[in-house]
């Protein structure tokens, strides 16, 4: 806990044993973040900050209670048990009561919590002082953030589970501009400790961009052969996984829902043998290898905490193979249980062409950066509307030869899976739209022919 004292595993067990309610799951997560923000070419602000949470789930029959609170200090541990023993015990029943999941403790319980630091920018930080430089020199600006967490999460409950999982998480937003600010570029990369970013690299990228955007042609809206990279497939395909609840779909409310009823698991939604799929084990995305649930919704359950996730196909060789589900949802459905995953892996055929590869082989298309400001718009087929940012680049006869207008797109990322024509190696990714909420992503470019494009943009 946060007053220097009392442990999170010591918070746990006081915690479970002051409970009297007929079954309890405690959560704590210490975090600690460390950032680095910059703009024209200045660093601007640095900072540590530590936080700590904790929920207390009570059930009482088939009511269950739940409260969490931020920074909870020793002597006001008693009180938060209180008041999720009375919410039990005030609460109707959920229909999503399951007996508590039964284990024991976990490797590495007893370990102290080892908070981020500023250190972890130890290496990155000469390198991002040494882009500053070129970026002096060439008159560019850089501008963006750095950003390193890492969270401790400690599962206890009173069917034995003692269960622990450090999650540390990196973010890299680099965004240029030319002098007169008429020419910008973006760039990210997700990474665990900073060890593996390439400033250097990503400050080519943006030089090759706006080089490109010294040039300037004027498109109407309309249906055009489109590259995606990485980053904005991976804004795509998280939505669709945000979206891919099977309670939902059972309830006939999704683009999953089958036309009388049922879900589309087994259907064709690709004729490319694409994948999608989450792995708590992939290196360089792993997360967090059983659930953590610190309230119940329609895609997840408290009942489920500490359930163990494995390798969960949701989209197997073009097929849809699962929907997210709760111990509960799968009993009405009928499949099986398969809780969401904090990281999410697309893949295509094997031997397929890099992205500057598909630029080299396209005669007259459209290459993005990436996407912004998504929403839904229906969810019955998951359209979705948005906005280009940051470089729209047209390639001809196998180059690009200029940054074009912005544009609003309206596009259903499972419309899309049908449509895709060409698929490219996967690589971890920062998606931009979303990556305050979600950056373990490992994702590959694609080419659509006819990514629509519905309005031009004035965003800038």
């Amino acid at each position: 806990m946060s007053d220097g004292v009392t442990t999170p595993q010591e918070t746990v067990e006081r915690a479970l044993a002051l409970s009297e309610a007929d079954g309890c799951v405690v959560i704590v997560d210490e975090g600690s973040t460390a950032n680095l923000r910059f703009a024209g070419n200045t660093l601007t602000t640095n900072g540590v900050a530590r936080s700590s949470r904790l929920t207390v789930i009570s059930v009482v029959g088939a009511g269950v209670g739940v409260v969490s609170r931020s920074a909870v200090r020793a002597e006001q541990l008693a009180d938060v048990v209180v008041a999720a023993d009375r919410a039990a015990r005030e609460a109707r029943p959920s229909e999503d009561a399951r007996p508590l999941v039964e284990g024991a403790a976990g490797e590495g319980w007893d370990r102290p919590v080892e908070p981020t630091s500023i250190d972890v920018f130890g290496d990155f930080a000469p390198a991002l002082g040494e882009a500053f430089a070129a970026a002096d020199a060439s008159g560019r600006r850089l501008y963006g953030f750095a950003e390193h967490s890492m969270t401790s999460t400690f599962v206890g409950s009173s069917a034995g589970l003692r269960l622990r999982h450090d999650q540390p998480t990196g973010r890299l937003e680099l965004n240029a501009k030319s002098a007169d600010m008429t020419r910008s570029a973006w760039t990210g990369v997700a990474t665990r400790d900073f060890s593996d970013v390439d400033v250097a690299a990503l400050d080519e990228t943006l030089v090759r961009r706006l080089d490109w955007a010294k040039r300037r042609i004027s498109l109407e809206p309309g249906r055009y052969e489109t590259l995606l990279p990485p980053t904005a497939v991976s804004d795509l395909m998280i939505y669709l996984y945000w979206s891919a609840g099977a309670r939902d779909a059972a309830d006939g409310r999704t683009v999953f829902s089958r036309p009388g009823g049922g879900t589309r698991v087994g259907e064709r939604l690709s004729t490319l043998p694409v994948s999608l799929h989450s792995d708590p084990a992939r290196a360089g995305v792993e997360c967090a290898p059983f659930v953590v649930a610190h309230s119940s919704s329609r895609e997840q359950s408290v009942f489920d905490n500490g359930l163990p996730l494995a390798r969960t196909e949701w989209i197997s060789d073009g097929t849809l193979a699962n929907l997210v589900q709760t111990r509960h949802s799968a009993e009405l459905t009928g499949l099986a249980a398969t809780p969401q995953i904090d990281n999410l892996i697309m893949t295509g055929p094997d031997g397929g062409r890099s992205l500057e590869e598909m630029i080299a082989s396209t005669e007259r298309g459209l290459l993005l950066t990436c996407l912004w400001y998504i929403r839904e718009v229906d969810p019955q087929s998951l359209l979705l509307t948005g906005l280009t940012r940051d470089g729209v680049y047209l390639v001809e006869n196998g180059e690009v030869v200029g940054e074009v207008n912005n544009f609003r797109f309206n596009e259903s990322p499972v419309d899309l899976l049908g449509r895709l024509t060409e698929v490219g190696p996967s690589e971890q990714t920062l998606p931009r739209e979303w990556n305050d909420w979600f950056t373990r992503a490992v994702m590959p470019p694609v080419r659509v022919p006819d990514f629509n494009m519905s309005t031009v943009s004035q965003a800038s």
